[in-house]
């Protein structure tokens, strides 16, 4: 009896570590397996996008891996792709690169079923299954409406944008609130190249032959903070004061606002961008159904809300 009674408690405690080991798995350690594939991660509004990232991870109990091309190329992320696809995750959040073969290496995640999420930069891609980011016309057309504000009708502004989709729609919506508005274009170029920078010498070139050819020009909309903050720094050089306007929401451009050398300037959301690829991620490891299109949302940021905006960059930024 002692012996049967030894041989029920074994069997017991052997099923009851069977069944701790399953739910230990299902619960612990097979968390969902996301990667993270952005065009660059070297400044600050990629900075903001992953802390976003890594937030929702910790949340949402995500196995999350960030990752970036060294010097941003697309090259680079099309190898960087071949190289997660190897060890497949369940789903792959990438910030496609501006080239036409960029495709082809997402449909070959498609082909294994693993699902593609878009983050930052969208693509007319049937096999995508959302974009999560700024709606860009928006963007622009909010640039434009703060513009049209600071300003008097007859008023003239340049809009100044690089060689990409995203921002050729930044600068077409702040077009239409312009036109609206009854302020004329003065200038408009979109040839800077997408790989200019704050420091960028060739952004310095336009903006002062532009004055030059406009030294009545009473404002400018550019499609991104990193070309705002050297056009206020020649503006600033030549003692000239005149509304600027960007488009990310870094901590820089912030500053100019809170500081009083800017009046207002448009801001994407890249912290609640990330956190919401997230958010999407899981749901559709889940099978449940998402939009298509998330929108994270554009900012106006003006002296009433900038020091508030520093301090949420600060926080998630330490």
């Amino acid at each position: 009896m002692l012996k049967r009674s030894k041989l029920f408690l074994l069997i017991f405690f052997m099923i009851s570590t069977i069944l701790i080991v399953i739910i230990y798995k299902q619960f612990v350690v097979e968390k969902p397996k996301v990667v993270f594939v952005f065009r660059t991660l070297d400044n600050q509004y990629g900075e903001i996008i992953q802390a976003g990232v890594e937030q929702g991870c910790k949340d949402f109990g995500i196995d999350g891996l960030v990752m970036a091309p060294k010097n941003g190329t697309a090259e680079e992320q099309m190898k960087m792709l071949k190289n997660v696809l190897e060890e497949p995750p369940d789903v792959l959040v990438v910030s496609p690169a501006i080239s036409p073969d960029i495709i082809s290496n997402l449909e070959e995640f498609v082909k294994r079923n693993i699902p593609v999420l878009l983050i930052d930069t969208d693509e007319p891609w049937k096999n995508k299954t959302a974009y999560i980011g700024t709606n860009n016309i928006e963007l622009g057309r909010k640039a434009g409406i703060l513009m049209g504000a600071m300003l008097q009708p007859g008023d003239k502004v340049a809009l100044i944008g690089r060689e990409s989709s995203v921002e050729r729609e930044r600068i077409k919506g702040a077009k239409v609130s312009l036109e609206a508005a009854g302020i004329n274009i003065a200038a408009e170029t979109l040839k800077l190249s997408i790989e200019d920078k704050e420091d960028n010498q060739n952004m310095i070139k336009v903006i002062e032959t532009i004055l030059q050819q406009h030294p009545d020009l009473k404002g400018v909309i550019t499609s991104t903070d990193y070309l705002a903050i050297p056009v206020v720094k020649v503006l600033q050089e030549q003692g000239l004061t005149m509304p600027v306007t960007g488009g990310d929401g870094i901590s820089k451009m912030v500053e100019l606002v809170e500081k009083g050398t800017l009046t207002g300037t448009v801001a994407q959301n890249p912290y609640d961008m990330g956190y919401l690829s997230v958010q999407a991620a899981l749901k559709v490891t889940r099978r449940v159904k998402i939009k298509r299109n998330i929108d994270s949302g554009v900012d106006i940021i003006t002296e009433d809300n900038a020091k508030q905006k520093l301090d949420f960059l600060n926080k998630v930024l330490k």
